[in-house]
């Protein structure tokens, strides 16, 4: 009778939260307003993240956009080829001007950075309203100058057509982005990154309202806290998969996550668009293959390597560079013998030096003692012979 008890209570409690989150309106996480106190208390990153090193995510790239009100807002992209950038087709619908920064951690500091006027969003997309959650919210940004390649600055492998209505359920993914650190937060200058779960299609939809998830579509929620997420300022960005051939694969563009009173902590799966379903529309737009690009690889860094340090060049740490006495170290003299002491003082001063830095002074100077005492012992001789 207990365990049935156990048993009602569970299905009763699974049922109460499968409710709670059925029908979840989507939003631009651009949208997204959460509660501050709900914020504080997250204490998070990208969402519950970490902050990333150079050359840790070199396909990664960060967009302002400017309206033609002159208001500028933010998203990220994904390095696909030295001229392409693929980002978010409501990041780019009705802008005048993106400024592109690519090999970038610091927003300050940036490997690369060029204005772009050029810009594609899928024909599918209604430009004319970007602030609802649509399909097909993909866009392509064309680079006024060519990027180089370099050890932070990366184009980025795109999901192949074999895979790209794959269920990577339960896989580990991970996305980047310069977005906000919690809901309702300031975006973040350093470049950020956090591990997710990709989850099927059929989970995502049904959390989610006005069947916004298609075939095109991928969801990923928390790793293993589940305030992990995609915020705002995110979109656009890439999420990817690191398949067993080792190689970061581009599945999904960041688009949206839950709306309403839930936002980016709510431990809700976000959604992200997949590219592999669009690599005919790019190469329609763009004239390349990315599924078979290749592109020559410079055969030295961008960034000159630190010429090597020799050991000629070091200074031993151990050594103590000690001040040279003007007056001769009288502790150790040489027991009398003073006629000759103007003559040879300097001599010893120089000396002296000498074996401070070799650290035998006491050793060198008893052999100078004697040798000084041969010295005179000789001219005595020399005296008498003539004598």
């Amino acid at each position: 009778m207990l365990v049935k008890t156990g048993l009602f209570l569970l299905l009763v409690t699974v049922l109460q939260v499968s409710a709670r989150y059925a029908g979840v309106q989507p939003d631009f996480i651009e949208n997204v307003i959460k509660h501050e106190e709900e914020a504080v208390l997250s204490g998070s990153r990208i969402v519950s993240g970490w902050e990333a090193e150079p050359g840790q995510h070199p396909h990664h790239a960060a967009l302002r956009m400017v309206d033609p009100t002159g208001s500028v807002s933010a998203c990220g992209g994904s390095i696909a080829s030295k001229e392409w950038v693929i980002t978010a087709a409501h990041c780019t619908a009705g802008r005048v001007t993106i400024v592109v920064r690519g090999g970038v951690v610091s927003l300050t500091n940036p490997e690369y950075i060029s204005e772009s006027t050029e810009y594609y969003n899928h024909p599918l997309y209604d430009n004319s309203k970007p602030t609802v959650v649509q399909h097909h919210d993909i866009g392509l940004v064309k680079l006024q100058s060519p990027v180089t390649y370099s050890f932070r600055l990366q184009r980025i492998r795109i999901q192949p057509r074999v895979d790209a209505y794959r269920n990577y359920e339960g896989a580990l993914v991970y996305a980047s982005g310069h977005g906000r650190t919690w809901t309702g937060a300031a975006t973040t200058e350093v470049l950020r990154w956090v591990y997710l779960t990709a989850i099927s299609n059929q989970a995502c939809g049904s959390t989610f309202t006005s069947g916004i998830i298609i075939e095109t579509s991928i969801c990923a929620r928390f790793y293993n806290v589940t305030s992990q997420s995609t915020c705002q300022g995110d979109s656009g960005g890439p999420l990817v998969h690191v398949g067993s051939d080792g190689v970061p694969t581009l599945i999904g563009v960041t688009s949206f996550v839950a709306g309403g009173d839930f936002g980016c902590h709510s431990g809700l799966p976000a959604g992200f668009i997949r590219p592999g379903p669009y690599l005919d529309w790019f190469e329609q737009v763009t004239g390349i293959d990315f599924e078979n690009l290749v592109e020559v690889e410079p055969t030295t860094p961008t960034t000159p390597a630190p010429s090597p340090t020799t050991p000629e060049d070091l200074r031993p740490t151990t050594e103590d560079y000690q001040t040279v006495a003007t007056t001769p170290n009288d502790d150790e003299g040489s027991g009398g013998d003073d006629g000759d002491d103007c003559s040879d003082s300097d001599e010893d001063d120089e000396l002296s030096e000498l074996l401070k830095r070799l650290e035998v002074k006491v050793k060198v100077k008893v052999r100078f003692d004697k040798y000084k005492h041969k010295q005179e012992t000789d001219k005595v001789v020399e005296v008498k012979k003539h004598h």
